[in-house]
């Protein structure tokens, strides 16, 4: 007796047409813009142009992907830091290129966009032990990468006596940040750059 031809299956679902990468980008853009209460479900779906269906699928929910977008942006943040204290230049010179992107950062349109860090930080920290953890070690990394600076500066012989590399590195780090803020209010370059340099002419020989 001859076996009955059954067909296979078809899959279910249609096939994920999209980018995960370039969702996360979007969705990062969203939130930047707009904070995380700030963006509703439907403005996330409009924005990284998905459904509901394929969003929830893909990175579980609205929280999933913000954190994969937060991730996003601390990764860009870090690696630009690194190429700004760019070990092969002088380590003062590598920290002024730091502040002046921090400067271009923090004035005008970008200035009043602000940091999706220092954003998160006020809007989620109190009550998202996971976003909390992410921009707690995002702050370590910063202030290891800028400490690492100074040490160099100091063994180059560019640091001002009785400054503590450790201790410089945290003042820098509370400085940049705090420019975030101020930038908001939509502060002159100008001022933003001789905030900058006044601190840094304080550690410098």
């Amino acid at each position: 007796m001859m076996k009955q031809f059954v067909a296979p299956r078809a899959l279910r679902g249609r096939p994920r047409q999209f980018e995960h990468g370039e969702v996360v980008e979007r969705a990062m853009d969203a939130f930047w813009s707009n904070g995380y209460n700030g963006t509703s479900l439907p403005a996330l779906l409009d924005a990284t142009k998905m459904s509901r269906g394929s969003l929830y699928g893909a990175f579980g929910d609205k929280h999933g992907l913000f954190l994969l977008a937060l991730d996003r942006y601390i990764a860009d943040a870090l690696a630009r830091v690194d190429v700004e204290l760019d070990a092969r230049e002088g380590a003062m010179a590598g920290l002024r290129v730091f502040l002046s992107g921090y400067v271009d950062r923090t004035s005008g349109v970008a200035g009043k966009r602000g940091c999706l860090v220092v954003a998160t930080a006020m809007e989620l920290v109190a009550q998202d032990m996971e976003v909390a953890r992410r921009i707690r070690r995002f702050f370590q990394a910063m202030e290891q990468k800028i400490g690492v600076a100074f040490e160099r500066a100091n063994a180059q012989g560019e640091l001002a006596e009785r400054v503590d590399p450790a201790s410089a590195a945290r003042a820098m780090l509370c400085m940049v940040e705090g420019l975030r803020v101020v930038g908001k209010t939509g502060v002159e370059r100008a001022v933003q750059q001789s905030t900058v340099d006044a601190l840094l002419d304080r550690f410098s020989k």
